[in-house]
């Protein structure tokens, strides 16, 4: 048991860990606490530049622990510390151990709206928010909308459902040839996020300042093409007879890709201000500009015209959809460029920034105070908020 736990240890320090893997070690602290005490403190003692654990507080580090062992066991975090990636004996002098990053503070539910915040200004999360703009010109605001149908014209028909999602259903004996056929654009702004139900069945979820282009119906064209900006997460319907094909990139230099697909589960990531464009297979086959496959587990990345596969945790790629982020030696302007498009928010940056990089998930349903103030908590990096522009200062 003791190897085990120092394995995890040894894991979660790198960044390393999966899901289950996660699972397991909160599992174990719950279970196995006094041994996974002596694992934290000995991989502190072999840290000789770092503090002793004998200089922490013994009345503080058990308050943590028992706030942290008292706590709801929620999968998806609401309040996490992120630590850089070198603070992990301080941290785990704290004790702060996981959900699916580094705790710092998880308090008890009845705890849990009393965060008081030092901003003057409170920032609220994103929420479901697009503008579906049809063929002939026509637009309709999904986020103002209420269930039931929102447009029945010229054989399309577009409905809302309970859940808040938009399927979008062409009436039989109204397809179109493929050269007459109209596109349709979906598109959220930033701090927006939503799901479409494309005329083939596919589901498509898209993040904050996000597109989709699709055809008015698929039913007389040899392929299922599609065009994305920005990030979304696609589950296709199977149809062998006529691939799905996602465009992205079309105007960008060494960023043009081509994703060709049968019917599988993937999470394409190309906004624009980003190094990369991403492709994550979570279930399926997928080919990546004509020439690479990629099988459940990889991700295609794609940078000036080159592509190499990495293996990667898919629940990494797709925590955005499931209502978190998570961090993985990320730096701090990647974390904040996700933090503008997500609570909608200018940043700027003031002073030596620190080249630190962060572990660690955060709810996506927090305030941008809570997660300054968790980022804040590592003693890198500071922020100020004025309006809608958060200043990032060392």
């Amino acid at each position: 048991m003791k190897e085990r736990i120092k394995y995890l240890l040894e894991q979660f320090e790198k960044g390393r860990l999966n899901t289950s893997e996660t699972r397991e070690l909160w599992f174990l602290v719950n279970e196995e606490e006094e041994e996974v005490t002596e694992g934290i403190e000995a991989m502190i003692s072999v840290q000789e530049h770092l503090p002793a654990v004998t200089e922490v507080n013994a009345t503080a580090y058990d308050e943590m622990l028992d706030a942290i062992l008292s706590a709801d066991r929620s999968f998806k975090p609401k309040k996490i510390f992120l630590m850089p990636s070198h603070y992990w004996a301080a941290a785990a002098m704290l004790f702060a151990v996981l959900s699916l990053g580094l705790y710092f503070y998880f308090p008890p539910a009845g705890q849990r709206n009393k965060h008081s915040s030092k901003y003057a200004v409170e920032i609220r999360p994103g929420g479901n928010k697009a503008i579906l703009k049809l063929a002939d010109g026509s637009e309709i605001s999904l986020s103002d909308s209420g269930k039931g149908t929102l447009a029945d014209r010229s054989g399309i028909r577009v409905t809302k459902t309970t859940d808040g999602s938009v399927i979008y259903q062409v009436m039989p004996g109204n397809e179109q040839p493929e050269k007459q056929a109209g596109y349709n654009t979906i598109s959220t702004p930033r701090g927006g996020q939503y799901q479409i139900e494309l005329p083939d069945g596919t589901r498509v979820w898209l993040n904050s300042a996000s597109s989709l282009k699709f055809p008015q119906s698929f039913a007389q064209m040899k392929t299922r093409a599609v065009e994305l900006n920005g990030e979304a997460y696609f589950e296709v319907f199977k149809n062998k007879k006529q691939p799905f094909q996602v465009r992205t990139g079309a105007a960008e230099s060494g960023r043009t890709q081509l994703i060709e697909v049968l019917g599988t589960h993937f999470n394409v990531n190309a906004y624009a201000d980003e190094a990369n464009t991403k492709t994550t297979l979570l279930e399926g086959l997928v080919r990546v500009n004509r020439g690479t496959e990629l099988r459940p587990g990889e991700q295609a990345v794609l940078n000036q015209g080159h592509v190499r596969v990495v293996q990667v945790d898919t629940e990494e790629a797709v925590a955005w959809k499931n209502g978190y982020f998570i961090f993985t030696n990320e730096d701090i302007y990647s974390i904040m460029r996700k933090i503008s498009r997500w609570y909608d928010v200018e940043v700027v940056y003031e002073g030596k920034i620190t080249d630190n990089t962060f572990n660690g998930p955060v709810s996506r349903s927090s305030k941008v105070s809570e997660v300054l103030d968790i980022l804040e908590l590592t003693k890198t990096v500071h922020f100020k908020i004025e309006g809608r522009r958060i200043t990032v200062m060392p």
